[in-house]
């Protein structure tokens, strides 16, 4: 058969439109497998005024929790042991958990512990206690199948910054042996003080000196003195903290839409006004490698709980897309 240019044309637009094809199709099978940047989590604070009955006319119940997060589409969550605080040792509640969890379809990730005491005290005794004040906290972690216990890392302000991070590197050291026998991990959030200063709190890390020890970030908790307006660098702070991060991070969120910016959430009340650029800050998260669950944390005034959370979620998943 004699080949005109005209076909010779259309059999080599073919074979590129073929290629093309070819080509796109592997583009897409690639993009469909890739995993995501991070996965989204709820912190069980984010409900503390309806489930503490304060402050809002909403109401839950702490055992709803699992059920309200699968409700807003989030499979990941992270309980606050305020919520359940007379339920640690309680095998038939944290039954009932782990089957309310389980039914939902939701991973428990972390219990966040505070009033227990703090694990940089320098009484000996009481350190000694603190530490024992968690360890049913850890117990009942891997009764709900956690990765971690969040906890604290204060001492006695008016000790020097030196002995500060002795004696808290101590406790966590002490707790992480524990955490340790039960395949767990104690991370520290930053929480006021000088735990909210990024170069002391890896200076714990470094001091306490165990597989077990982390940093659970949390974007909006680097005032060091709220009352005087002392605030650590959030950005310089997280960038410091991204090394020591094991499997979460609190995304902390407070106002949405106030005309700051798209991504940017406000907490507006007089006296501890801070601007968080959601986008800065997870740029600097995924930038560092990290994959894990990020937990939405809010603390706003301008919407209900829930619509606060489905904003937060909103922001993220909208930054997710456009990594």
């Amino acid at each position: 058969m004699t080949t005109t240019p005209h076909s010779s044309s259309r059999r080599r637009f073919l074979q590129l439109a073929a290629a093309a094809a070819a080509s796109a199709g592997s583009r897409h099978v690639i993009a469909a497998g890739k995993e995501p940047q991070f996965k989204i989590s709820l912190a069980e604070w984010s409900l503390h005024k309806g489930i503490f009955g304060k402050g809002s006319t909403e109401h839950y119940e702490h055992l709803d929790f699992c059920k309200i997060a699968r409700s807003l589409g989030i499979d990941g969550v992270e309980y606050v042991n305020q919520m359940f605080f007379d339920k640690a040792t309680d095998t038939a509640y944290l039954g009932e958990m782990k089957k309310r969890q389980e039914g939902e379809g939701v991973t428990g990730l972390l219990i966040m512990c505070d009033r227990e005491g703090n694990l940089g005290d320098p009484d000996e005794a009481k350190r000694a206690k603190t530490i024992e004040n968690h360890l049913k906290w850890l117990d009942a972690a891997a009764a709900l199948g956690c990765h971690s216990i969040r906890v604290n890392a204060a001492s006695d302000p008016k000790l020097s910054w030196e002995e500060q991070m002795k004696l808290a590197a101590d406790g966590l050291h002490r707790l992480c042996v524990e955490g340790d026998k039960r395949g767990l991990f104690v991370v520290v959030e930053n929480h006021g003080g000088l735990s909210s200063n990024g170069l002391w709190l890896t200076g714990v890390m470094k001091a306490a000196d165990h597989p077990r020890v982390g940093i659970l970030p949390d974007f909006g908790n680097f005032y060091t003195d709220r009352n005087k307006g002392e605030l650590y660098n959030p950005y310089k702070g997280l960038r410091e903290f991204m090394p020591w991060v094991k499997k979460g991070m609190s995304a902390k969120a407070y106002d949405w839409d106030t005309g700051a910016g798209k991504f940017y959430t406000e907490d507006r009340r007089e006296g501890r006004e801070m601007t968080l650029d959601f986008e800065r800050l997870i740029n600097i998260v995924v930038k560092a490698g990290y994959n894990g669950y990020i937990g939405i944390e809010y603390e706003g005034e301008k919407h209900t709980e829930i619509e606060g959370i489905k904003r937060t979620k909103q922001a993220l998943d909208e930054i997710k897309a456009m990594l």
